[in-house]
């Protein structure tokens, strides 16, 4: 397959009518299949109404088909067409949040999206992209677009075009460039079909900014648990995984080196996944800078990028410090404990 690819200028303000968006929505009326841009990560697009268009995401990725996928749309009025029961509670968090980085998860309309799209569940997942070029594309479409990330599955995800060229050019119609991604990490996906709200995965949106706005918010038990029927995307299978294999170090910098030297001892070249302020703590064949501990938003924006440059390095182990587990160091580790497998050693 020759796949288009289209450098985009997200500041353009006539995008609805550039021409590359035009051609890329009638690709997705032709249920094609197109990576765009979002502001968390890219997304690998097709027509969420039709089972033949979502099954070239499935296969295009080689992504499991009992993961569900993430309906995106441009109008908060289009939330009516594929969902029903909505809470009230809802209504708050769209006006706070969208668009942006908050997938909600609600009882799906019968008929309203394939079945492909939600994997046999009675819910579905939508979210409202605070992208230009993401808004822009599904006004054009005029169709609500089934969009996971733009990476073969298991792959961390794409947070800059290259990434999508690099696992799926000559596999997927048309790639638009919009340059780097801002938050780094999927979607928040919160679970609004319970009586208190439950967040499936963390991501953009913090579990303290949604209870600030609608009260008490709990954390589902999937996400400690392995073997469970996911819910939400990204809650099954390893994901965001580097090529060689990662493990997670709970422990001071000291204790990661001295990790590093028993490796490098057994004839091993090892990689540190640090950040700025640990980075000169660090002896090893490479190391790698992943933002500031200090501004935790600085780690997520940089992290799949990270984990994807250990690809081009000569590397048979990384070790990657950790993070404390509040505010977005929640969806940090989140990832990176999928990338590693669960794999962690603690001081």
């Amino acid at each position: 397959m020759d796949t288009k690819i289209w450098v985009v200028n997200n500041f353009d303000e006539q995008l609805e009518s550039n021409p590359q968006i035009i051609e890329a929505a009638k690709l997705l009326s032709n249920n094609e299949v197109v990576a765009f841009p979002t502001e968390t990560v890219y997304g690998l697009g097709a027509n969420a109404s039709s089972d033949e268009a979502v099954a070239k995401i499935f296969e295009a990725k080689g992504r499991p088909s009992d993961n569900p996928l993430i309906v995106h749309i441009a109008h908060s009025e289009q939330l009516t067409n594929i969902a029903v029961d909505i809470p009230e509670f809802v209504d708050v968090l769209i006006k706070e949040f969208w668009p942006g980085p908050l997938t909600l998860v609600l009882k799906k309309k019968n008929g309203a999206v394939g079945e492909k799209v939600t994997a046999g569940l009675e819910t579905i997942a939508v979210r409202m992209p605070d992208h230009p070029i993401a808004l822009a594309l599904i006004k054009v479409a005029n169709l609500p677009l089934a969009a996971p990330s733009a990476n073969l599955s298991g792959k961390p995800s794409p947070t800059v075009a290259k990434h999508v060229i690099t696992d799926l050019n000559g596999r997927i119609s048309a790639i638009i460039d919009g340059g780097s991604t801002g938050v780094g990490l999927e979607s928040t996906v919160l679970d609004c079909t319970a009586d208190i709200p439950v967040i499936l995965r963390p991501g953009g949106v913090t579990k303290e900014q949604l209870e600030a706005v609608i009260g008490q918010v709990s954390i589902d038990h999937s996400l400690f648990e392995e073997g469970q029927a996911p819910k939400s995307p990204g809650m099954k299978y390893t994901h965001y995984a580097p090529k060689s294999p990662l493990t997670v170090v709970f422990g001071s910098p000291q204790f990661l080196q001295r990790l590093v030297d028993k490796q490098k001892m057994a004839g091993l070249r090892v990689g540190v996944l640090a950040t700025e302020e640990t980075k000169d703590s660090y002896q090893a064949d490479t190391t790698l800078v992943c933002g500031l501990r200090a501004d935790l938003p600085s780690v997520a924006s940089q992290l799949y990028d990270v984990l994807r440059t250990f690809d081009e390095k000569s590397v048979d182990i990384i070790y990657s410090e950790s993070f404390p587990q509040d505010g977005v160091g929640q969806a940090i580790m989140n990832r990176l404990l999928k990338a590693a497998g669960n794999e962690v050693i603690h001081e």
